[in-house]
Parts: structure tokens; C-alpha cells; sequence
């Protein structure tokens, strides 16, 4: 049950519904879930291994702002990581798997169109995660899951801004082609060109955002965002 809280949990930081700052009620989520508290703390424990809640004095457990050096980071492990998936998918991509791809990225779309977000992100990692699958590395991705939650909480941000989708798209369809040709060199290219993309995308939002609360102090606590 703690890995199925923990589950629940990540995923309300993640996309905001629960923001930077908030308490996490243990007492109130053991109610939600009609459990005790220990499923509860081994899910909170795991959420402060990857620093997305802290525990304060008097014991309040509060989820942490969005943090440059921590985004940072997730984005070079993630990189490393996905190049090289897509390096090995590249090795043995099948008109089935890209078939398989192409109808993600058409239900990605879609998703976008109908400005179904929450619903986006999940396609657009359902993305990265058929192409680990074809790489046959299933670990891989679990590893890549784990490392860009801190990528996500701004993914949630920036996916309803103007152009981020639209472009995802376009790069999703890059891959694609360098995978149909089973081109090993232009599938890393396109991937870390993808990622690379993503994470300006991402970097500039942040300057925005901080410029903002730069000539408006008191959205800092609203907004949630860590030098």
C-alpha cells in the first residue's frame, strides 16, 4: 500500500495539485486511504529521497519549491540516459514499433488540442517509454522515471504555454524518422536535440517566472520556485 500512496502522492506534487509549500497531512492522508500511518511514512520517506518534500521543525513534512540546481540535474541524468536508450532502439525498431510510436504521437495531439494536459505529459512519457521498450532496457526507463521528477513539476508549467506542445510534437516526430531508418547516430542527434530543446524551453519559463516575482515579492510563495 506505501508504494501505491507514494504513487498517488508524487503525482499530485508533480502536476501542482499540490503546490510548493504545502503540509503533507499524514494523520489526513492515513484517513484518505484508510490505512495506518506507516504505509504513509514509507511513502513520504521516499518522496524526501527525491527531494520533493522536506521535514521541518515540529515535524511538518512540506513539499519543497521548484529548484534550479535539482532541475539541473534531472535534465543531465536524463539526457545521458535517453540518448543512449534511443541508441539501442535505433538498433532494432520494427515498422510495428514505429507504427506503434506514430499512434502516440497522434493521440498526443490530440491531447493538446483538446488542452488535456495532465493527459499530454502521460502521452509524451508514453513516448520515451515505447522506445525503451523496443530498446528491450525496461529498467532503463524506470531509472529515467525516477531521475526527472523535478523535470516534470515544470513540465506541468510550461506544457499549456504557447508553442511547447506543438514543438514536442515536431521533435517526437524527428525521432521517429531516424528510428524508421534505423539510424543510430541521427536518433541521438534527434533525441538530444529534443531534450535539449525541452530544457531551454524550460529554463526561460523560470527566468520569466522569477523576473515576475522579482517585481512582485509576495508571488513567491504562490509560485513556489527556488534559486
Amino acid at each position: 500500500m506505501g508504494d501505491q500512496i507514494y504513487a498517488i502522492l508524487r503525482k499530485r506534487i508533480l502536476t501542482g495539485e499540490v503546490p510548493p509549500g504545502a503540509i503533507i497531512d499524514e494523520r489526513a492522508i492515513a484517513a484518505e486511504f484508510e490505512v495506518s500511518r506507516t504505509p504513509v511514512r514509507e511513502a513520504v520517506k521516499k518522496l524526501t529521497d527525491e527531494n520533493l518534500v522536506e521535514v521541518k521543525a515540529q515535524s511538518r513534512t512540506l513539499v519543497k519549491p521548484i529548484n534550479r540546481k535539482l532541475i539541473h540535474e534531472a535534465f543531465l541524468i536524463r539526457r545521458a540516459l535517453e540518448v543512449e536508450n534511443v541508441s539501442h532502439a535505433a538498433e532494432r525498431a520494427t515498422k510495428a514499433d514505429i507504427q506503434r510510436l506514430e499512434d502516440v504521437v497522434m493521440l498526443h495531439k490530440l491531447a493538446l488540442q483538446r488542452r488535456h494536459f495532465v493527459e499530454a505529459i502521460k502521452l509524451d512519457d508514453d513516448f520515451h517509454r515505447q522506445i525503451a521498450e523496443i530498446s528491450d532496457l525496461p529498467r532503463l526507463w524506470k531509472a529515467i522515471e525516477v531521475s526527472k521528477a523535478h523535470l516534470d513539476r515544470c513540465r506541468y508549467l510550461t506544457v499549456p504555454q504557447p508553442g511547447f506542445g506543438d514543438a514536442t510534437l515536431v521533435q517526437h516526430h524527428n525521432i521517429i524518422k531516424a528510428l524508421a531508418r534505423n539510424d543510430e547516430a541521427q536518433s541521438r542527434r534527434m533525441m538530444g536535440d529534443h531534450l535539449d530543446k525541452a530544457y531551454r524551453g524550460i529554463v526561460s519559463f523560470l527566468d520569466v517566472m522569477e523576473s515576475e516575482l522579482r517585481a512582485n515579492p509576495s508571488m513567491v510563495q504562490e509560485k513556489g520556485v527556488d534559486d
